[in-house]
Order: structure tokens, then C-alpha cells, then sequence
């Protein structure tokens, strides 16, 4: 892979990691109601599993999704039935006035579990990281090294993306400050959520 190539794949490598996805939806909502620095640390559940996925798309494993249609919807549906969980949590979230401050902390471990549980619920991903990642590797040079660049490099634009949302949603705070303000959010989030599910469900191999 010479730098040219690579210099193809990071523009189009960070629009895939800017795209409004579920796990991006999190960082900005975890953000606004938990803070810039929260959001971010929890995108390091996202990261373990993106990690994982390029771990096994690098190793061939990831043809099992591609052969097995029963593994694939299974992941599937549990993954949507996750984002309907908590599209459905968001809704009926409470929109109390107090600072995130005057609350009991929110559980870090608990925010990025709910990240891993995203990312890793999405067998679309890694067929992404299949599909998308091969096409800027040269087969005549050492793939498995080139493979590791790619990666990386994704996993590192993933923090910037991460960052990106979680400093939209620290700042929509201002503007979701009223109880009324927090419901719309909550629940504009919720549908957008909801609709990923959707989306998951209807997706194909």
C-alpha cells in the first residue's frame, strides 16, 4: 500500500466514522447528559469492539457471516432488539432540571458496555470492515501489516468521531436545558435509534 492509497482511504474511512450511527447517536446523547469527558471514555467500549471485528476480519473469520445466514440474522435481531431497548429507555427517560453534577454519577462501566453492546450487536460491521478495508490492500505486499495500518487508522479516526459528537452534544445541552427541551432530544433520539433497529432488521448479508 503505497501512500497514495492511503491517502484514498482516510477521507473516505472518516466518512464512515462520521456517519450517524447508533453508536455515534450514543456519544451524543451520553454527552449531553453526562459531559464531554463521560461520552468520550465510553466510546472505548466501541472502540473494543470495532477492535475485536477488524481482529477477525484480518483473521478470515469473518466469512462465517457471509456462509451462515442463521449466525447473521441471530445477531441481527439481538442487535436491533438492543436499540430498541434503549430507544425505548431514552423515551420514557426522566427531563428533570438538575445538573448532571447534582445527580448520582453516571456509571462509566455501564456507558461503555452499552457501546460494546451497539457495535458488537451490528454483523453489518464487520462485514464493512470486510468489504471496505481489503479494497486499499495491496495483495503483493505483506497484508497482514497492511491490514494492522488499516485498522489502526480506522480506530483512530473512530476517536475522532467519537469526540466530534460528544463535543455537538455537550453543547446542545445549552439548548436542551428546559424539561420540555430534554423530551424533544430524548425522544427525537429515541426515534432516530428506533429507526436503526428498523434499519437492522431490514439489513441483508
Amino acid at each position: 500500500m503505497d501512500l497514495a492509497t492511503f491517502g484514498f482511504f482516510v477521507p473516505a474511512c472518516f466518512a464512515l466514522n462520521m456517519a450517524p450511527g447508533p453508536n455515534n447517536l450514543l456519544s451524543l446523547g451520553n454527552a449531553t447528559r453526562h459531559g464531554f469527558g463521560t461520552a468520550c471514555l465510553a466510546g472505548g467500549g466501541r472502540l473494543l469492539a470495532f477492535g475485536g471485528m477488524i481482529a477477525l476480519a484480518s483473521a478470515g473469520l469473518a466469512a462465517v457471516l457471509h456462509t451462515s445466514e442463521l449466525l447473521f440474522h441471530a445477531i441481527k435481531i439481538a442487535g436491533a432488539l438492543y436499540l430498541f431497548w434503549i430507544a425505548l429507555q431514552l423515551w420514557r427517560a426522566p427531563t428533570d432540571t438538575a445538573e448532571p453534577s447534582e445527580r448520582s454519577p453516571a456509571s462509566l462501566v455501564a456507558l461503555a458496555r452499552q457501546e460494546f453492546l451497539v457495535a458488537a450487536g451490528n454483523p453489518k460491521a464487520i462485514l464493512i470492515f470486510t468489504a471496505f478495508l481489503p479494497q486499499f490492500v495491496d495483495p503483493a505486499g505483506d497484508v497482514a501489516a497492511q491490514f494492522t495500518v488499516l485498522g489502526a487508522s480506522f480506530l483512530v479516526l473512530e476517536v475522532v468521531a467519537i469526540a466530534i459528537y460528544a463535543w455537538m452534544g455537550r453543547h446542545l445541552r445549552r439548548w436542551f436545558a428546559s424539561p420540555k427541551g430534554k423530551r424533544v432530544f430524548n425522544r427525537t433520539s429515541a426515534a432516530l435509534l428506533g429507526g436503526a433497529g428498523v434499519g437492522l432488521l431490514l439489513a441483508r448479508r
